[in-house]
């Protein structure tokens, strides 16, 4: 344990090794509560604090000589796939600190026994509690020592720390930041989902909406105009009397229609989303959940998605794990979302849609297991329900050790299925071709192809088929459905300034007309322009995508 007290201000540097856990994220665009907390606590015991992401890191700024004390946060739970912004490696992680001659602390969210020997050793100090916590202690009294956070400490430091979202690489864009409502899981009567690590957080601690919002306006404050109420296991079990007491809680309906108005009110955000719910709480109390979901509809941003953790459709896998909730129940609070928030809002998505996760490799799991996750999939598709998301994870033996996935051929298979007969016929059934997606922010070039997506909570991958600017705000006309994104163009598409490519991957265009086009241009008549398409169907396609735009004359 550090006891050497500190005789100076304390220059001090939190490391964003980004957050990637079930109840909370916290990888690009996302900015989780614990970089936050970390860089308030530290303000307010009185060290000149700073922030970097690790992608800044990789980018050259390495240099981190003029620092007394490394803070690293990398927590991840849940293995994600990335478009960018990805979270930081142990190899890494023990890089960074080979070359710091300070004092190294972190916080990786995993007992210390199961992290590799040369990632334990590269730290002085491995927080088994609340960073944020031991990092006061330590620059308010020179001791490193772990305890968790009380509840003033919580709200007053991740007041402070709204701060560092101004300075983070995405900020002034995409930046969404993750603002927690509550911590713990209300399934900790029961000691919750066996392989989680929620349910140990012990009895749930609710944050008052009061406390809630002034966060939100320091966040405001420092430039955020993305939000999303995450970083808990279900929003519906917000402020209920009933927690602690049942582990389908009943919702407190006026709380949580204050909270969100409260938000929407302070920040008046261009994106405010939610995360997780729990299908078995909606099922129990279908009356309180439809006015929830009302509230939602009239305060968040459309394209919302409540992840559902179903985890497993067997009944026996769900019995051997403690899951929250069975596929009836699952299937019911699908139906009631679908009810409420299947209509189409402002961004080109419904309102709110439910997302469904499963687990693999969990306890009692057999071959018979992927079958029946399989048909509970493919019955939401008869009933004509829409999914925005299905996620298909391996476990992570980060509570309990898991058997892991013993039949490898089924585990691939269900995969594959999925993917090929319900997500892309669900999408294509979600976004027809010629649905229009508002704000996509192109984020990846690679080759001859950009790719994009809008700022939410699990945003949907667009694919454009030529290059385009990085870092533009563009609506999308649909063209195409894959498995898991879509294809889109630019829409509108300008006819006097557009490239050959983006001419082409216009529907019934084709390289021969792109060239007249090109040829032609510039058209000051919209007539003219249609005068080029002799076919029908290619001068309805040109006529919903092209328009005659403005053009520099010389």
């Amino acid at each position: 344990m550090w006891t050497e007290p500190f005789t100076a201000t304390m220059r001090a540097l939190v490391l964003d090794g980004y957050t990637d856990e079930p109840a909370c994220l916290g990888v690009p665009p996302y900015i989780s509560p614990y970089a936050r907390l970390a860089f308030g606590a530290l303000a307010k015991a009185g060290a000149e604090g700073h922030y970097r992401t690790v992608d800044q890191w990789r980018n050259g700024e390495d240099d981190f000589s003029g620092f007394d004390l490394l803070a690293v946060i990398r927590r991840v739970a849940v293995p994600g796939k990335y478009l960018r912004g990805m979270p930081a490696s142990d190899k890494e992680l023990v890089k960074i600190c080979g070359s710091f001659k300070g004092l190294k602390v972190a916080s990786l969210g995993v007992d210390e026994r199961r992290l590799p020997d040369a990632l334990k050793e590269c730290f002085d100090h491995i927080a088994s509690e609340d960073l944020d916590a031991a990092l006061f202690e330590l620059v308010s009294n020179g001791a490193l020592e772990d305890r968790r956070r009380g509840q003033e400490e919580w709200n007053s430091w991740l007041e402070a720390g709204a701060v560092i979202s101004s300075i983070h690489p995405d900020a002034g864009g995409p930046l969404i930041a993750e603002v927690q409502m509550y911590r713990g899981c209300v399934r900790y009567i029961s000691g919750g989902c066996k392989f989680c690590v929620e349910p140990l957080s012990g009895e749930v601690v609710f944050r008052e909406p009061k406390d809630i919002l002034r966060e939100v306006a320091a966040l405001s404050d420092a430039g955020v105009r993305n939000i999303r109420l995450g970083a808990q296991s279900c929003v519906f079990c917000y402020k209920s009397e009933d927690v602690g007491k049942s582990e389908t809680p009943r919702p407190n309906v006026a709380a949580i229609e204050s909270l969100l108005n409260g938000v929407k009110e302070t920040m008046r955000p261009r994106v405010f989303h939610l995360d997780n719910a729990n299908p078995a709480v909606i099922a129990s109390h279908p009356k309180e959940s439809r006015k929830v979901l009302k509230a939602i509809v009239e305060n968040c941003t459309s394209g919302n998605v409540l992840a559902f953790g179903l985890e497993s459709a067997d009944p026996k896998v769900a019995k051997a794990n403690n899951l929250n909730a069975s596929a009836d129940q699952t299937i019911e609070a699908v139906r009631i979302v679908n009810e409420l928030g299947r209509v189409v809002g402002p961004s080109g998505l419904p309102h709110v849609l439910p997302g469904i996760n499963f687990v693999c490799g969990l306890e009692g799991e057999s071959k018979q297991t992927y079958a029946l996750n399989f048909q509970f999939l493919q019955k939401v598709v008869d009933e004509g329900l829409l999914l925005r998301r299905i996620n298909i994870r391996q476990v992570v033996p980060y509570r309990t050790d898991s058997p892991g996935v013993r039949h490898r051929k089924e585990f691939e298979k269900f995969k594959r299925d999925v993917r090929e007969q319900i997500d892309q016929p669900m999408l294509e059934r979600l976004l027809p071709s010629g649905s229009i997606l508002r704000n996509v922010r192109t984020e990846l070039r690679e080759g001859g192809r950009t790719f994009g997506r809008q700022v939410g909570t699990y945003p949907l991958l667009v694919g454009l088929p030529y290059a385009f600017e990085i870092g533009m705000d563009i609506d999308i006309a649909v063209i195409g459905c894959g498995p898991r994104s879509v294809t889109g163009i630019a829409n509108p598409t300008n006819a006097n300034t557009a490239s050959m490519a983006m001419l082409e991957a216009i529907p019934g265009i084709g390289r021969r007309r792109a060239m007249t086009i090109m040829r032609k241009r510039p058209f000051d008549d919209p007539e003219d322009l249609w005068q080029i398409f002799d076919e029908e169907t290619a001068l309805a396609s040109a006529r919903s995508y092209l328009v005659c735009g403005d053009v520099e004359r010389t």
